[in-house]
């Protein structure tokens, strides 16, 4: 089991971008919650997910609680930094469907910050 690490960026732009890294399971995922809920996400929320190594269903459920926050407060949310697994896992449940991803957070923080009707 790997440690989870967060790293908390605020973009000048507005954007918080979220770096998470190590396993995102059933005995890390309420730190993710726990972290998410002290964010101002006012410009939108991009996740960096490059640096996760295993993601179970309390991750996913993590991550889609902090994309429905994102659509209750009227602002952007973005995926960036998937592994070929994790984007997998996301096509097989639907996530994909529903939520932006993107290969770089540079990409993610420009489609948030221009998501239109966001609270500015």
């Amino acid at each position: 089991m790997s440690d989870l690490t967060f790293t908390v960026e605020a973009r000048p732009s507005g954007q918080c971008v979220l770096d998470v890294s190590g396993d995102l399971d059933l005995h890390t995922a309420h730190r993710l919650q726990h972290t998410l809920d002290g964010l101002a996400l006012d410009g939108g929320l991009v996740i960096d997910l490059s640096g996760v190594t295993y993601c179970d269903s309390t991750g996913l459920t993590a991550l889609v609680g902090a994309y429905r926050r994102t659509q209750a407060e009227h602002t952007g949310f973005a995926l960036c930094g998937t592994t070929q697994e994790l984007a997998r896992i996301f096509q097989i449940v639907g996530i994909d469907q529903i939520v932006a991803m993107y290969d770089t957070v540079e990409q993610a923080a420009e489609a948030v910050r221009d998501v239109p009707g966001r609270s500015r």
